[in-house]
């Protein structure tokens, strides 16, 4: 009998596809995406999904944004900790897997944020993301040019490749940060 669920790191038997808010831990999210290798692993090192997420929320917070959006670039990607991650050029195709990661991500943003994301945040956590995404790429897949133009960040991100202890210890103080500072209220 196939099991509809994962039991992730804190313990908790998950159902990606129909995500319990009350399950959702920053502590399985910090873990699992420390674990993960953005491009599917098609570059010169290992380099975390939590690694590029931190740098997005450290740009967020250079470009002098606020906590919440700072949280919300954090948390952009935490989807992949409990259905990991497809590549743009595949993920395109595949509606049903679009719809759950949207649901999840939903479920993620309520839990942590009070609501989904406006269409105004999406966007500016969306710039930042693929702004990242343009120069992280540049410099860690050197055997080839991928993008044409540079973006310009306000942020000096991290690219060297540490222990996933570390990155998964340095996510949750930058989220405990973020939650201290008061901005984002009992959440």
């Amino acid at each position: 009998m196939q099991h509809q669920y994962i039991v992730t790191y804190m313990n908790e038997e998950f159902i990606p596809a129909a995500p319990d808010m009350n399950k959702i831990h920053i502590e399985d999210i910090a873990h699992a995406l420390s674990l993960l290798c953005r491009a599917n692993g098609h570059i010169d090192t290992f380099f975390s999904i939590a690694r590029h997420s931190l740098n997005c929320a450290l740009e967020a917070k250079a470009r002098g944004y606020t906590a919440k959006i700072q949280l919300i670039c954090l948390l952009h990607d935490a989807s992949e900790a409990y259905i990991s991650d497809i590549t743009r050029p595949v993920k395109a195709y595949l509606e049903e897997y679009q719809i759950i990661e949207k649901r999840l991500q939903d479920a993620i943003y309520t839990k942590f944020l009070g609501t989904p994301l406006s269409s105004d945040e999406f966007e500016l956590m969306n710039e930042i993301d693929n702004d990242m995404l343009v120069f992280e790429f540049a410099k860690l897949k050197t055997s080839r040019k991928l993008f044409d133009h540079t973006p310009k960040l306000y942020s000096e991100p991290i690219l060297e490749c540490s222990n996933f202890k570390e990155t998964e210890s340095t996510f949750l103080k930058t989220y405990y940060g973020i939650m201290h500072a008061g901005i984002i209220q009992g959440r």
